[in-house]
């Protein structure tokens, strides 16, 4: 199929639905890409899905760019985070009107390469500018590729974590010699750490984590654990089921281990493992490493963060996802257009220890082993999930935000909270995912 072809499916099966009913909310560079208008309305248009924390280091790195570039104008465009974004970026693309740079998902490339919307790296100039494969944490930069071709910039990494209360961790004799979480290995030492958190003095539970009504979560939590064990649940881009029924309940099977009794409640949500942890009355937390700068808010709360262990499997596994910055595709975008996105593209990875802040690892290397980096703790101490990071299987219809990540995710929760049995729990997951793998693809996946 054509990128012309893939690009006009992928707006009359992809993006249909959304347009009629977000038109109105749109942006002015969507609303005069829809309407045939180039929104030149700066020398660089971007367009993110930043808000919070991280909108706020977003903009301390546009502004830095605009200081050591001022004869480069700069629009930043914040649109609203998950499928909305991806279907206005994706409109505006085939529409023939994107921005000249863009936030996604790595989880979310396939559909977006596969489509045609995006220009292939080497074709934007960002190589001569010395950004090339050997200055990226090797995980990102092969999930930024695609049958050998390159299509985004990564970013950062940002993996599944585990946070630990340090006076529990020191109550419970879990740290180390130098003040840190001693090193666990496999499940049962896993289990043995939870245990001792759960009688330290003070503790309700030994870990805590959001699960009802949170299916991203529970995900990320299976798929970590999982992995250690068996390889991707879907393959061949999303069009065969892959599961492996008995890995599927020997994770099911753990993770009910942690919920079956009192170490961890296998009905919480956000807020009430916010609470738990921020109280010092759950040792454990298992999250994405974005929440640190909350955690740092909480007064009294003294806590870090670290790589997950091996738990099922001989090595350790980092449920992950990256953003990533991409050049989406435009025929009539000039060369002097495109220099200045490779410009503001190397001035980000180049300020990239500003991200850092929000708990993300910087995939550009110069910047994780940088001085501005490395003296920000707790990031340096999970530097290695990066490096072990495991993302969602390529297809069109995974990612971050994804249907398949509710869909998925919702009979996870079922399993976690003890409402299915492990080999009920593979039953379902097939059933879910023959939904998808069944499905007609908006375009041709290779």
């Amino acid at each position: 199929m054509s990128g012309a072809m893939a690009r006009r499916r992928f707006l009359a099966l992809g993006g249909g639905v959304a347009l009629t009913g977000g038109l109105a909310a749109c942006s002015s560079p969507l609303a005069s890409g829809l309407t045939g208008s180039q929104p030149n309305t700066a020398d660089v248009v971007f367009w993110n899905l930043f808000t919070g924390g991280d909108g706020a280091n977003m903009v301390l790195m546009e502004d830095r760019f605009r200081k050591t570039h001022p004869g480069v104008s700069l629009e930043a465009t914040i649109l609203s985070w998950g499928n909305p974004y991806y279907t206005k970026l994706a409109l505006a693309t085939a529409s023939g009107t994107p921005p000249d740079v863009g936030i996604v998902h790595l989880s979310r490339l396939p559909l977006l390469a596969a489509s045609g919307l995006l220009e292939p790296i080497e074709r934007t100039g960002v190589g001569r500018l010395g950004i090339t494969a050997d200055r990226f944490t090797p995980a990102a930069w092969r999930k930024a590729t695609l049958d050998g071709t390159v299509y985004a910039v990564p970013l950062d990494t940002h993996p599944f974590v585990l946070y630990y209360n340090v006076d529990l961790a020191r109550r419970a004799g879990l740290l180390d010699a130098s003040g840190g979480l001693a090193p666990l290995k496999g499940k049962e030492d896993f289990l043995a750490a939870v245990k001792a958190m759960r009688t330290a003095g003070g503790a309700r539970y030994g870990a805590v984590m959001s699960i009802t009504a949170d299916p991203s979560t529970a995900w990320r939590c299976f798929s970590m654990v999982y992995s250690g064990l068996a390889g991707p649940v879907v393959t061949d881009s999303g069009t065969r089921i892959g599961l492996d029924g008995e890995a599927v309940q020997e994770t099911v099977a753990f993770m009910q281990s942690l919920t079956g009794g009192d170490l961890m409640p296998g009905n919480l949500n956000g807020s009430g493992a916010n609470a738990l942890f921020s109280t010092g009355k759950a040792g454990f937390l298992f999250d994405g490493e974005w929440q640190i700068p909350s955690y740092r808010q909480v007064k009294g709360l003294r806590f870090d963060v670290v790589p997950f262990p091996a738990l099922l499997g001989p090595k350790p596994v980092a449920y992950a996802d990256s953003h990533a910055l991409v050049v989406p595709r435009n025929d009539r975008r000039s060369q002097a257009r495109t220099r200045n996105a490779a410009l503001f593209i190397k001035s980000l990875l180049d300020n990239s220890a500003v991200w850092a802040e929000g708990g993300h690892i910087p995939a550009w290397l110069p910047t994780q082993r940088s001085k501005a980096f490395l003296g920000q703790s707790p990031q340096r101490n999970y530097i290695r999930a990066a490096f072990d990071a495991r993302y969602d299987p390529p297809a069109w219809y995974t990612g971050a935000g994804s249907d398949f990540q509710n869909v998925v995710g919702g009979t996870l929760i079922e399993a976690i909270a003890g409402r299915l049995t492990p080999k009920g729990t593979v039953s379902s997951l097939r059933s879910d995912l023959r939904r998808f793998t069944t499905a007609r693809p908006p375009v041709t996946m290779k």
